[in-house]
């Protein structure tokens, strides 16, 4: 499947592997699209994984709209479900970086029967993101997602050619950050892309609520913009019958795991997989060092 359909809206996908693979979605975050998984990809279909990955809301060029509500969770995690309906697969494991992995934890808590497994790079659970910026250094380090809340400025600013070197001065490598960037000079993808952080507001009715389901949560130790305190306490969010299997995996290194680190990626994709699916696929990729 190239291409799906949700309420006037075209979605672009990205489906490779064995076509009776275990279906794994993954999601992309900002300012990227469906190609940050382009390493990833190949490690998954190694095992047997078949890859759905879509161009998201505000990514893809059909369907981008202006209007902030249209970025709601509860929109976004319609556009995944759909997504799922599409490939006529009752439920598949789930895989999100950045703003995917925040998307990835409200469908594990809203959503747990359309879902085998998740797991989240980078991005803490919300609500425990919303504990750390009440305190610590958190609120320092997301200081752009207040300022991407007023009109105009903030796709001046991700269309402006020097968006490219402060991508790179990030941790993306620079030939990522300069497809990032080019891609959002196309019309509305700019706006498209803000468009997630000002849908935060229409958000506040479809809390995320506890995972109730296996996670394993990779995080960076060098992310730039997602501190320990937020990474730490997300433990403290996962439903109490999925605590046994819940896997925190610290990486040192920094942000942008999809595009820097693939093969730690993949294992833990392929580990939580084969286990939710009680198999063990061979797979070759370096050792993770997951903490205790």
């Amino acid at each position: 499947m190239r291409r799906y359909t949700r309420t006037g809206l075209s979605f672009d996908v990205r489906d490779s592997g064995p076509d009776n693979g275990i279906p794994v979605i993954l999601l992309h975050g900002f300012p990227q699209t469906s190609t940050c998984w382009l390493k990833v990809e190949p490690l998954l279909h190694s095992a047997g994984i078949r890859t759905i990955a879509p161009d998201q809301r505000g990514y893809s060029p059909a369907a981008r709209p202006l209007q902030r509500r249209r970025y709601a969770t509860a929109e976004l995690m319609d556009d995944v479900l759909a997504l799922l309906d599409a490939v006529g697969h009752r439920s598949a494991h789930l895989v999100g970086h950045d703003w995917g992995g925040a998307l990835a934890w409200s469908l594990a808590g809203q959503h747990p029967d359309r879902f085998r497994s998740a797991t989240v790079l980078s991005t803490p659970h919300p609500a425990a993101m919303g504990k750390a910026l009440r305190s610590g250094s958190q609120a320092a380090k997301s200081w752009y997602m207040g300022a991407f809340q007023v009109p105009v400025l903030p796709e001046a600013a991700v269309r402006n050619p020097r968006f490219e070197q402060t991508l790179i001065r990030s941790g993306l490598p620079k030939m990522f950050a300069k497809r990032d960037a080019r891609r959002l000079r196309q019309p509305h993808a700019a706006t498209g892309a803000v468009n997630w952080y000002r849908g935060i507001a229409y958000s506040r009715d479809t809390p995320a609520g506890r995972a109730k389901l296996p996670v394993t949560y990779v995080w960076g130790a060098q992310d730039a913009f997602l501190g320990r305190a937020a990474a730490e306490a997300t433990a403290d969010f996962i439903d109490a019958n999925h605590r046994n299997e819940y896997r925190f995996v610290e990486l040192d290194t920094g942000h942008w795991l999809p595009e820097t680190n693939p093969d730690q990626v993949a294992q833990a994709v392929i580990g939580r997989v084969n286990e939710a699916e009680g198999t063990r696929r061979p797979h070759r990729t370096t050792p993770l060092n997951p903490n205790p």
